[in-house]
């Protein structure tokens, strides 16, 4: 039979084992893929990302979304950017769509849309649905940076439509 330091010995080698795979654990839940064909979308932090922005890449909760579903004068910093970017050439002014499908409602033109993580999927990487990518790290250093497509979803957010539950929020 083990004795009483031997059985504190296993336990904290135990608990040591296990604290060690959190960060495994924390990082495998964020692997982005590709809205076009499944494969992995190689977007990492870089030295230029804000805090936000690597918050996210860490752990695929969008920090913009709930401080502008709840106060829409700050929502105002992604409509901006909605604008500056040209996304209202295709989405509408609002995300209510125009040339292109309607993103502020519960008709989702994928599934992976109620979550954040499934929609910077999409405006990152692009889509077989006409959709570019617009992602620095995916078509170039003049595109768009992390925290300004997590800005610009937040306000999508911020604008939806659909009613019912709001997984984002969750």
């Amino acid at each position: 039979m083990l004795g009483n330091k031997a059985v504190k010995a296993t336990f904290f080698v135990s608990l040591l084992a296990l604290a060690s795979l959190m960060p495994l654990q924390a990082n495998a839940a964020c692997n982005f893929v590709s809205t076009k064909d499944g494969s992995p979308l190689a977007i990492k932090p870089v030295d230029t990302d804000t805090p936000e922005a690597k918050q996210f890449l860490e752990t695929c909760v969008n920090p913009y979304t709930k401080i502008y579903a709840a106060d829409p004068e700050k929502a105002k910093a992604g409509k901006k950017k909605f604008g500056y970017y040209s996304c209202t050439q295709c989405h509408g002014p609002n995300g209510d769509g125009q040339v292109a499908v309607a993103i502020t409602d519960a008709r989702w033109q994928y599934a992976k849309h109620t979550t954040d993580k499934g929609m910077f999927e999409t405006i990152a990487g692009g889509s077989n649905g006409g959709m570019f990518a617009w992602h620095q790290q995916v078509s170039g250093p003049e595109y768009v940076p992390t925290d300004d497509i997590l800005k610009i979803i937040a306000f999508l957010r911020s604008q939806y439509k659909g009613g019912g539950d709001k997984p984002w929020l969750n």
